[in-house]
Order: structure tokens, then sequence, then C-alpha cells
């Protein structure tokens, strides 16, 4: 009988729910859709079924011919099974590689090649959607389909009741997961973790997770593909929470299950939580029982954190926010309660953890770090990736001794807090933070369901704004939301549904300024008048070249 490893310095992905089951196998997981890899498992599972699905992936995979440190490229339609053929990949010492759905079919098929012939794990929509145009025979060694069937394909189906494999644990440095950036300035970088980095990241969420006195529910809105899902995972079942895990971040649909599970904590991207404002005015108060909010993908606005604070009905709710990068996991966090969330500074990231993250403030033109000059970040710790695969030079390129440098900009406070002002490459001159400008404004315009900030083609910041309802902008009440901000160029309005997105939901904003530009050259953003990606575009619309711009890791924990 194999022996799960004890060690809390070591997450190995294949085994965790394992060992979580031995004493909480009966914790329920709850999910809003049923799961394409096994169907008659329906939308309840226990730590325990889910322990027994990634087996019993990690027995098919085997049986399909993957072998230990092969690359497993999980490549699907969205939905919760994508963690346990992760999960089962590497439960046979094979490397789960984590591709978003939200990818074009060019960019997987760059990253097929720069894996060098992985075992591809995907689904009938993707075969013949996206990756219908790729020679997947020369890209791959093998196409494992969950559903549907594609001639050379092996089905995954036809894989039940392979015999029975005990797990393969690798070295504690070597590769162990891939997942990758946000992909907002072209084909994404594949991070590489080790069960090692992944461990440290682990011991960072625990001791956040055992600030949580009572068992309480949590629900989930978050990528499937990126490596909070798997901590989360991991921590939330050793722990014997129940879970509920959304596919559909709509917010009418989010508000029918939280009424219905009534969660203690409620973690999901800030885009999401900017976007489910509007459930708060549902009599039901499907926020009501909420004590706990996780934000950890991005900088969250601090109007959003107000409004969702005050929706409960809890004592003394907390808003977590984290700061972290893809390549380092969590590094620094900050707690806000209803007294202070509004009127806090949206750019404070918090401390770091003592004895287990820290940083450091670099000039970047001879100056003292300031708010006026700000530095950049470097940061160290434990939880750091081995390396982007297959670009080492470009991973080395931030390596600094122990520390990191992900490219993100700011200053400390007297108190040693830790503000972060923006990435490098989205500075814009005259403009000391475009996120501050954002929350300023949001916070002052609550038609707004996002508001993002880039630079047009003579450099002056253009605001690209969304409303609720898609109703025309205000422009009495935009002027008197900007009055005392940085001169900014014409409104252009969108739809939110056209705004080009990450996984985590975050802005692509090298390509909406490249939208804009290409709107700009062919005449589309006329005066009040014309359409732009399907929005209305509210007076002259300046539009920018958008190089470089990019906010991949801001105020991430990853």
């Amino acid at each position: 009988m194999f022996k799960v490893p004890k060690s809390k310095k070591l997450l190995y992905l294949g085994v965790v729910s394992e060992r979580a089951a031995e004493q909480y196998g009966d914790t329920p997981i709850t999910l809003d859709h049923a799961l394409d890899a096994f169907p008659e498992a329906g939308r309840k599972l226990t730590v325990a079924e889910f322990a027994g699905h990634v087996a019993d992936t990690a027995d098919r995979l085997w049986a399909a011919g993957v072998r230990p440190s092969e690359h497993v490229a999980v490549h699907k339609t969205s939905g919760f099974d994508i963690t346990v053929l992760a999960c089962g990949a590497a439960r046979i010492g094979a490397i789960p590689v984590m591709l978003s759905p939200h990818l074009d079919g060019e960019s997987i098929g760059r990253l097929l090649e720069r894996l060098e012939r992985p075992t591809l794990l995907t689904d009938e929509a993707k075969l013949t959607g996206p990756l219908a145009g790729l020679a997947l025979d020369e890209l791959t060694t093998r196409v494992v389909t969950v559903t549907g069937t594609r001639p050379g394909a092996i089905a995954f189906a036809d894989l039940a009741g392979a015999a029975r494999r005990e797990p393969v644990l690798l070295g504690p440095d070597q590769p162990a997961l891939m997942t990758h950036t946000s992909g907002t300035t072209g084909i994404p970088k594949l991070v590489v973790h080790s069960a090692r980095s992944l461990g440290a990241r682990g011991n960072w969420q625990e001791k956040v997770v055992s600030f949580i006195r009572k068992r309480e529910t949590v629900l989930m809105h978050v990528s499937y593909v990126h490596s909070r899902m798997y901590l989360g995972l991991a921590v939330l079942q050793s722990r014997g929470m129940p879970m509920v895990f959304l596919n559909d971040g709509s917010p009418a649909h989010v508000a029918d299950m939280l009424v219905r599970h009534r969660p203690g904590v409620l973690e999901t991207h800030p885009n999401s939580f900017l976007e489910w404002e509007e459930m708060l005015d549902d009599p039901r108060r499907p926020i009501a029982n909420v004590k706990y909010f996780n934000s950890t993908f991005d900088a969250i606005h601090p109007s959003t954190m107000h409004k969702f604070l005050h929706a409960s009905g809890r004592r003394s709710p907390v808003f977590l926010q984290v700061y972290g990068q893809s390549e380092c996991g969590p590094l620094a966090a900050r707690t806000y309660r209803r007294r202070n969330a509004l009127k806090a500074d949206g750019r404070c990231q918090g401390y770091p953890t003592p004895g287990m993250t820290k940083y450091r403030l670099v000039p970047r033109s001879g100056a003292k770090p300031s708010k006026e000059n700000p530095g950049y970040i470097d940061v160290s710790t434990a939880g750091r990736a081995l390396t982007y695969y297959g670009e080492q030079e470009r991973f080395d390129r931030q390596v600094l001794g122990e520390w990191w440098r992900g490219g993100d900009v700011g200053y400390r406070t007297r108190w040693g807090c830790l503000h972060l002002l923006d990435r490098e490459v989205d500075v814009i001159a005259g403009i000391g933070s475009t996120l501050e400008v954002e929350d300023a404004v949001l916070h002052r315009l609550d038609e707004l369901t996002e508001l993002v900030v880039v630079p047009g083609p003579d450099k002056r910041p253009v605001p690209v704004v969304c409303t609720r309802g898609d109703v025309p902008l205000d422009m009495e009440r935009w002027k008197a939301a900007v009055a005392g901000q940085p001169t900014l160029g014409t409104p252009v309005q969108r739809r939110l549904a056209d705004l080009p997105r990450t996984a985590t939901a975050k802005i692509r904003r090298l390509e909406l300024a490249r939208q804009l530009a290409e709107s700009a050259a062919t005449g589309q953003d006329e005066p009040a008048a014309q359409t732009v990606g399907g929005g209305q575009a509210v007076g002259g619309g300046e539009a920018g070249e958008g190089a470089g711009l990019v906010r991949e890791g801001s105020g991430a924990a990853r």
C-alpha cells in the first residue's frame, strides 16, 4: 500500500486528495455543471470520490502510454474536470501543462510546439473548433479526448477499467506543474512549478486559512487552469471545508447559487466582483452570509470591496487582497473591513509575511523610490517558479540573486506598506498611477462596470468605459467624476463582454489598445456616433499603439 507523504514543505498534486480523504473523505464538493470526463459523477461528490477520480484518471493515462516526466497538455472546454485530469496526470509523475480554454488555436499550436510533442488531453468542442486547423499528429505524441472521437485519438472513456497504478512522486525540485502567464503580450510564457515551490505557496495560504475559526462553506469562481485552483483545493480539502465551484459566472446565476448554498467564504477574480455588484440589490441578499471575501488575481477597486462588505450580514466581515505574481505566488496581503475599505488607498498592497516573503524597492532613475518616482518592486520567496519552459534566458533576465524583478513599480510608505502603482510598461507620463485614476472614477460613477486607461497614439491617456445595461455614458457626470484627475482623452464606450480578457478575467490592455488603434485608423471612432467592438463610442475616441501594455501579475496571487 502506497503511503501518502505528510511533508508540508512539498505539495504533490497527485496524492493531496488521497491524503485529505483519510480524515475528511465525506467533505462535499458541489458543482454547477456535470463533469465531461466523468458524466456519471453528477454535480455532487466528496473529497474521497474526487480522489478516486484522480486515481482513475492516472490509471487511464498510464494505459494510454503516458509515463513519468512527460508533458500532458490539458486544453478542453472549461469545467471542474480539468482539475481532475491535471491531478491524475501528476499522480503518475507526468507534468500537467494547463492551457486555458480561452486561448486561440494559433497560441495553442505555438505552445504545443514549444512543449515538443506532449500528450494532449482535450475534447470534441476544441478538436472541431480552435484546434481543427492544427497538425496535431505532428505537434503531439498522442491525443486523448474526453468527449467525441477523432481519427487516431484515444477516447478517455475507452480507457475505463485500466489496471491500478501506484503513484509516482518525482524529486521535490523537478517540474511538477506548468501554468501560463496571462498572455496579454502575445504568446503566454509557460511557468514551471515544482513540488517544493507549490508547497511554499501552499504553506502561505494555509496560514491565511487558519484564521477562519469555524467550518465555512467556500464558493469559488476562478480559472481551473490557474495554480491558485490547485493550491485552493489542497488547503480546503486538507481542512475539510465544504466547497462549491462555479463554471457560470453570470451575476444572476451566481446570485442563485449564493442563495442556495449560503457560503461563508467567497472568492473570484476582481473583475468578476465588479460585474457582480449588480446582484447586491437582489432582495434575497445573496451575500448576507459571506464573512470572508478573497480576491487574489489582480488589483481590486476599494469601492467594490466597500459594497460587498456592507452587503454582508455577518459581524465584522473581511476582504482580503493579495499581491503576487504567477512566477512567485503570494507575496503581500492586506485585509479590509467596513470601516476602512472605502477610505483606504487602493494602491496599498499590505505587508510581506515574516519568514516567508519579502520585498525591496530599487531606483529606476537614480532617485529614491517614492510615489513621484516609483521604483522596481523586487521580491524574494521560496515559492518562486523554476523557469519559463523553453525560455530560460528570458527567465534569467528577471532573476537577481535571491530577488525576482516582476516588472511592477511602486514605493514603500513610512510604515513599511508596499504600494503598487502600475506595471512599468503601463506608466503614462503625467499620471502617477492608471490604477489610482481608475479607482477614483469608478468610486464616483456607480453606473460604470469597468474603466481601463490606456495610452493613445499621442501618448495621452484614453479611458475605455463600460456601463450597466450598456446605457450611453452621461458626459456631464463623467466630466464631474474626472475633475481633479490628470487630463484624460475623450472616453470610448464598449460593452463589457467585448473587452479582451485573460483566463482570470483581467483586461488584455495590449489587445485593447491595438483594437482602438485599428478603429481609429479606419475612422470608426467618430464623435458619439460609431460602434467600437460592439460598444458605443463616446466623443473623439483616441486610440493607442499599446506597445508593451500588460498587467500580468499586478495584484495577483499565483
